[in-house]
C-alpha cells in the first residue's frame, strides 16, 4: 500500500507540472494584455513588460515561477489589485471556498445516504417512488435555481438566515449557500446508493446474515452499507471537487469572497498570474482529493488493498 501511495503522489507531482506549464502556454496565447489602458504607449508597455518578466520567453518565465512557487511565491496581481501578492489574495479567500463545498458536501452526503438507504428498504413502494422523484429534480434543477429559492423563503419571507454573507456570523451565512450547492450531490449520491444498495441486499452474504439472525439495523451498518460506499466513494471524489471549483455563481448570488470570483475577475481582465495561481489551486484540489479517494478504497474494501500491496 505505500508503494502504491508513493507511486501516486510522484504521478500527482507530476501531473501538476505538466498543468502548470499547459496554463503557461495557454496565457501566453490568449488575446490582449492585462496592462488594458488606452493611454499606455508603445514605450510604456514594454516598461511593464520588463518590469513584470513578461518580455522573457516562455520556457525561462515557467522556470522561474517555479522556483518561486517552491518558497510560496505565486507572483502579484497586474490588473485586479496592482501589485500586490496573489498568495494574500487567495489566502481569505480559498477557505471561505472550501468551507461552503465541504458543509455543501456534508449535508449532500447524509441526505443522499439517507434517501437512497430509505428508498431501497422500502424498495418499489410509494416511498421509493418519492425519493426517485426528489432525486430526479435535484439532478434536473440548477444549484442557482434553489439558491434563489432559498433567498427568498428562508432568508426574505422566513428570515432565518442571513441573504448576504456576513463576515460576524460566518457560519450562518454559509448555510444558504452550502444548501444549495448540496441539492446535486444529495440527488446524485441517494440514486447510486439506492441502486447499489438494492444490489447488495439481494447478494448472498447478506441472506445468510439474515438466516443467522442479525438484527436489521446491524446488517444494514456493517454489511450492506460498508460494500455499498466503494462505488459511492467513486462518485463523491468528482462531486466533491465541483462543489469546491464549481460554486462562483452561487459565490456571486450569495455575496461570498471566494476564489471562484477572483478566478473568474482574473480571466477577464487578462491577470496572468491570478488566473494561474487561481487554476493551479483547483488542480491541486482534484488530484488531492481524488488521492484520497483512491486510498479510502483499501481502508473499506481489504480486497482491494491487498491487490495493492501485492
Amino acid at each position: 500500500m505505500k508503494k502504491y501511495i508513493m507511486k501516486r503522489v510522484l504521478i500527482s507531482i507530476a501531473t501538476l507540472l505538466v498543468i502548470i506549464l499547459v496554463l503557461f502556454l495557454l496565457m501566453d496565447l490568449m488575446p490582449g494584455t492585462p496592462f488594458n489602458d488606452e493611454k499606455l504607449t508603445e514605450a510604456q508597455l514594454a516598461l511593464l513588460y520588463k518590469k513584470y518578466g513578461l518580455d522573457k520567453p516562455l520556457i525561462v518565465r515557467f522556470l522561474l515561477y517555479l522556483k518561486n512557487m517552491l518558497t510560496g511565491d505565486l507572483g502579484v496581481s497586474y490588473a485586479i489589485n496592482k501589485n500586490f501578492a496573489i498568495s494574500d489574495m487567495i489566502k481569505g479567500r480559498l477557505g471561505i471556498s472550501i468551507a461552503v463545498g465541504a458543509m455543501a458536501m456534508i449535508f449532500g452526503t447524509i441526505m443522499g445516504l439517507l434517501l437512497g438507504i430509505l428508498a431501497a428498504l422500502n424498495h418499489n413502494s410509494w416511498i421509493d417512488n418519492l425519493c426517485s422523484v426528489i432525486s430526479v429534480i435535484g439532478v434536473s434543477v440548477p444549484s442557482y435555481v434553489c439558491a434563489l429559492l432559498l433567498c427568498y423563503y428562508v432568508a426574505y419571507k422566513m428570515k432565518l438566515l442571513p441573504i448576504l454573507y456576513n463576515q460576524t456570523m460566518p457560519f450562518r451565512s454559509l448555510i444558504l449557500p452550502a444548501l444549495a450547492l448540496s441539492v446535486s450531490p444529495t440527488a446524485n449520491i441517494a440514486r447510486f446508493t439506492r441502486s447499489e444498495m438494492i444490489d447488495v441486499l439481494n447478494s448472498d452474504y447478506i441472506l445468510l446474515a439474515q438466516s443467522k439472525g442479525i438484527k436489521d439495523y446491524k446488517m444494514i451498518i456493517r454489511h450492506a452499507l460498508r460494500n455499498t460506499l466503494i462505488p459511492i466513494i467513486t462518485v463523491m471524489g468528482p462531486l466533491l471537487v465541483n462543489l469546491l471549483t464549481g460554486s462562483s455563481v452561487i459565490e456571486r448570488i450569495f455575496g461570498i469572497p471566494g476564489i471562484g470570483l477572483l478566478m473568474i475577475s482574473g480571466i477577464q481582465q487578462n491577470d496572468y498570474n491570478v488566473t494561474i495561481a487561481c487554476s493551479f489551486i483547483y488542480s491541486v484540489m482534484y488530484i488531492a482529493v481524488m488521492l484520497v479517494v483512491d486510498i479510502l478504497y483499501g481502508v473499506i474494501d481489504p480486497r482491494i488493498r491487498v491487490s495493492k500491496e501485492g
